[in-house]
């Protein structure tokens, strides 16, 4: 998961280079929701993601339609190493989406610490980047991270006792309908290349299909809690492929942003000890759940 969740911002970067960023979005939408749709649609559930239309329309909006396409539109300005590095924020404004809606666990010494230390991070990774050459290529990442860090606060609060899997195939292909005229008007006038080709399937098919369909398992394997630990190392490896594939530029301020990134999201999102057996049941449950 940490490799296949890593590897997005480089096929990205190198699609976007032939395909506009709502045609990318409608192709891996699309050819994502083929793959998925059947599996969403043979768990119990369906009907009750039909009742609950409103939160699913608004978590496909915030977790796939906008962030995808700011994403893509972002990646025709920034290195894709440095897209990759700024979704290490999202642990970050997690906590305080969590603490926004009333989560008072995350009000203590270490957890405000460590978003300041994040947010130092933040400002080591943007600001030694001597690439960035479109401010709002930023803003467009920001947007990112907080579709990013909104969608689990809505499948938690407004989805509970809907599959997951069918969430995500519903929200795939609502996406792929509401793209397609806008892909229609933006349709590239030739074939695109081989390289881009194959990185809307690795993209459609690897980043999306099967990622979905592995992190549920995962979940269901090691419980929720454990499983988050991929999201701490995507970033590494979106940053590592970036530089050895595309030749991209890391510095050592993107290097020491990233570990204030970690450090903050770690201190951040920690949790008060709790017992193991509580752990144990707490994680089975979730996994029934996927």
């Amino acid at each position: 998961m940490c490799v296949i969740w890593g590897i997005p911002y480089l096929f990205i970067r190198i699609a976007v280079q032939e395909l506009s960023p709502p045609t990318l979005v409608f192709l891996r939408t699309g050819l994502a929701a083929v793959i998925v749709l059947p599996f969403a649609l043979s768990r119990p559930g369906v009907g009750a993601a039909f009742a609950k239309w409103l939160p699913l329309m608004v978590f496909a909006l915030v977790e796939i339609a906008l962030p995808w396409l700011l994403l893509s539109s972002a990646e025709q300005q920034i290195s894709s190493a440095l897209a990759g590095l700024l979704i290490s924020a999202v642990p970050l404004v997690g906590v305080v989406i969590a603490t926004a809606t009333g989560n008072r666990e995350h009000l203590r010494p270490a957890t405000l610490g460590g978003l300041a230390i994040g947010l130092v991070g933040v400002a080591l990774i943007v600001g030694f980047d001597l690439r960035v050459s479109q401010p709002v290529a930023l803003l467009e990442m920001a947007g990112v991270v907080v579709g990013y860090a909104l969608g689990p606060a809505i499948l938690a609060r407004f989805l509970t006792g809907v599959p997951a899997v069918t969430v995500n195939g519903l929200a795939l292909a609502v996406c792929c309908v509401g793209y397609a005229p806008v892909a229609a008007l933006h349709w590239p006038g030739a074939v695109p290349s081989v390289a881009a080709l194959a990185s809307i399937a690795v993209l459609a098919v690897v980043c999306t299909a099967l990622a979905f369909l592995l992190f549920f398992a995962l979940i269901a394997e090691i419980g929720p809690v454990r499983a988050l630990v991929i999201t701490y190392v995507n970033p590494a490896v979106a940053a590592a492929v970036g530089v050895i594939v595309l030749r991209e530029s890391f510095t050592v301020g993107m290097a020491a942003g990233f570990a204030l990134v970690l450090l903050g999201s770690v201190l951040s999102t920690r949790r008060r000890k709790v017992a193991l057996g509580e752990m144990e049941v707490a994680e089975a449950q979730a996994g029934e759940a996927v």
